[in-house]
């Protein structure tokens, strides 16, 4: 049975978990089976050349951030019918939005399905605009329009039904991490190490985060204040902009995250709010670090009995829980092995893509098409 044609639309593809699993999941997908191509409400963005490296046209439609243009969502809408693809799938909220409108406007809704993306659990919409809100207002009114509704996590899926998403049907599909990507790499250990001028010996903590305030970067920064022995890498947007001090060494946005974790001990999350399940654990995991989370989103169930669990806004039990495992060089490399074990077992990206894929053929194979 040959896959079905997909188109993909997201919000933006600037570097965010959901822009990296897109990323991902084109480019992990056979030849065969990869999409027409990814529809960027905003521009390009970090991402849009690795797609487009896999095989994948992207386009980009140039809108404002926050800002919906009509004329944007006719031209998707006439890009739909063109294209006429059997599935429309959509990332994050706004683009949900967005596809939904602009496949209503081709005139293929009786024939194209449409899946919905979740990517965030429990947000605190009180550290964002009010235009965001109407978003997800808007979203939760028209969540039994879309055929399905694919969650990153099971915390995800329960917060918005409780927050009144009427799905027709709600999947959890979770993040896979490419574990021929993410290893532990000896060479790559020694090598970062003496770029960033630490030595052999020393313990490094790794948090890999964009700068926004669901990851909460002064409360890990208060917390490492209190932990001795160790040193901390700060890599993601806008981190080389912190003001840190001590043995931080805040590295603003990397290409290089797979050697940067395997020179690294122990990989943090400290989110405050709104994870669904942390790539960025995820991978940390995979190349065999020991992990220490803030209960957010599906962490918990992530990291298992891999490492240590934290209430979120907690800066004093964050930095208790980083300093056992600086204190502790047996539980670190306990956790470590078995958080690659976990990783390979149950959280691969073949196994997502491969989850993605059955998704497809499902609805493919479901021969009642709606009009709406």
């Amino acid at each position: 049975m040959s896959d079905p044609r997909v188109l993909h639309v997201i919000t933006g593809l600037g570097t965010g978990g959901a822009e990296h699993s897109l990323a991902q999941l084109v480019a992990a997908l056979p030849e065969a089976a990869r999409p027409l191509g990814v529809v960027s409400l905003i521009d390009r963005g970090h991402f849009g050349s690795a797609i487009e490296q896999a095989g994948v046209p992207v386009i980009s439609l140039g809108m404002r951030p926050g800002r919906v243009s009509v004329s944007r969502l006719f031209a998707l809408g006439r890009l739909i019918r063109q294209l006429k693809p059997d599935i429309v799938q959509s990332w994050m909220y706004h683009g949900d939005l967005a596809a939904l409108g602009a496949l209503r406007l081709s005139g293929r809704r009786g024939r194209t399905r449409l899946i919905w993306g979740v990517r965030c659990s429990d947000m605190d919409l009180s550290q964002y605009g009010p235009g965001l809100r109407r978003v997800i207002g808007l979203c939760t009114r028209f969540s039994a329009a879309p055929d399905v509704i694919v969650a990153n996590s099971r915390t995800g899926r329960t917060v918005h039904e409780a927050h009144g998403y009427r799905a027709r049907r709600f999947e959890v599909i979770q993040n896979g991490v490419d574990i021929g990507r993410f290893q532990p790499d000896p060479e790559a250990r020694q090598r970062l190490r003496a770029e960033l001028g630490l030595t052999g010996d020393a313990v490094v903590v790794c948090l890999v985060a964009r700068v926004d305030p669901m990851k909460d970067h002064r409360g890990f920064l208060d917390a490492f204040r209190h932990v001795t022995g160790a040193h901390a890498l700060l890599v993601g947007e806008g981190t080389d902009a912190l003001e840190a001090d001590g043995p931080v060494l805040a590295l603003g946005r990397r290409s290089d995250v797979p050697a940067l974790l395997a020179a690294s001990d122990i990989v943090v999350s400290g989110s405050a709010f709104g994870e669904g399940l942390s790539n960025a654990i995820a991978e940390g995991m995979a190349t065999g670090l020991a992990a220490v989370a803030t209960d957010v989103g599906d962490s918990r169930h992530l990291v298992g009995p891999a490492g240590l669990i934290v209430p979120p806004r907690a800066p004093d039990q964050l930095a208790a829980a980083i300093q056992t495992l600086v204190d502790s060089p047996d539980l670190r490399r306990e956790f470590g092995v078995r958080a690659r074990q976990r990783i390979e077992a149950d959280f691969s990206l073949a196994a997502c893509v491969e989850r993605f894929r059955e998704l497809y053929r499902s609805l493919d194979r479901e021969k009642v098409y709606r009009t709406e």
